[in-house]
């Protein structure tokens, strides 16, 4: 459907073009996502592999909604508090971040298969594995949600019995997030490949 695929491109620049999200890309993507979501329980979508990653991605929007509650709500408590919110609304924006690159790419990896190799992998493109590749992206990045915060209140607490934890927790987020960045590099740079093939292969010869 035309607004499935407008949603996908706000998608595509809010995540893969821009450099960082702002206000008004952020609005706009919450915005697209809850009438996705909508638009997706509709008997007009029919179930497919593809509407299982969009719906993956919409749902991941959620995470930005609980960002702002936890950072207003949160942070209008006591100074104590606040850290403790900042860090948990930014672990959950760059989780949002991290969920709709990697459910984007899936989308893109997707429409290649359908393009290049439509019979071959149609064995492979059903619902039941889109889900179960939606279930395993979203408990690696919930992993991941778990350490960064590991790593921020062992920062915040401190304490030479917990040297050694401390450490080890500091050094494998400090990894995480080198992985995570050169990940995005390689996401950005493997779904501009694929639509500039599947462009050139439709475009009239």
């Amino acid at each position: 459907m035309k607004d499935l695929r407008r949603y996908l491109a706000l998608k595509y620049i809010q995540y893969l073009v821009l450099s960082s999200s702002n206000a008004v890309s952020t609005l706009l993507g919450l915005l697209g996502s809850a009438y996705t979501m909508i638009l997706l329980h509709s008997a007009k979508v029919s179930s497919k592999s593809t509407t299982v990653f969009i719906s993956s991605l919409a749902q991941a929007d959620i995470l930005v909604f609980l960002s702002l509650v936890s950072d207003v709500v949160l942070g209008s408590f006591a100074a104590g508090i606040s850290p403790t919110a900042s860090a948990l609304a930014r672990i959950l924006l760059m989780a949002n971040a991290h969920l709709s690159c990697v459910l984007l790419s899936c989308v893109a990896l997707e429409a290649y298969l359908i393009t290049f190799l439509p019979s071959e992998s149609r064995p492979h493109r059903t619902v039941r594995k889109a889900r179960l590749i939606c279930r395993v992206i979203w408990a690696l990045v919930a992993a991941e949600c778990v350490l960064l915060l590991m790593d921020e209140r062992l920062r915040a607490s401190g304490g030479s019995a917990l040297g050694l934890l401390l450490q080890l927790c500091s050094t494998a987020a400090a990894l995480l997030r080198s992985l995570s960045y050169v990940l995005g590099i390689l996401l950005r740079i493997i779904n501009v490949y694929i639509y500039y093939k599947i462009f050139f292969s439709m475009s009239p010869r």
